[in-house]
């Protein structure tokens, strides 16, 4: 095998990795926004029920799910600008 057949070998799985990197940070980010739906709607509900205490624990799980989806959507966007970037 030549060098640069090797080369498109490790050049595509390099790429593939970094896809499924790509694709597992995007869901952990959609299961994190989806807590926080869900942590806002039982915030909701606590406050409804006159329970400020279980409001504002739910309010803050909810807080705490949003800032690490933020993260993630972060770095998410610094890869996609680069690949970008690298195609230009």
């Amino acid at each position: 095998m030549s060098n640069e057949i090797q080369a498109k070998l490790v050049q595509t799985k390099a790429s593939l990795a970094l896809k499924q990197k790509l694709t597992d940070n995007n869901k952990k980010a959609a299961t994190h926004f989806h807590a926080v739906k869900k942590h806002n709607i039982d915030t909701f509900k606590h406050h409804e029920a006159d329970n400020y205490h279980k409001a504002a624990t739910t309010l803050m799980l909810a807080n705490g799910y949003q800032i690490s989806a933020k993260e993630i959507q972060k770095k998410e966007f610094t890869n996609h600008a680069q690949k970008a970037t690298n195609k230009m």
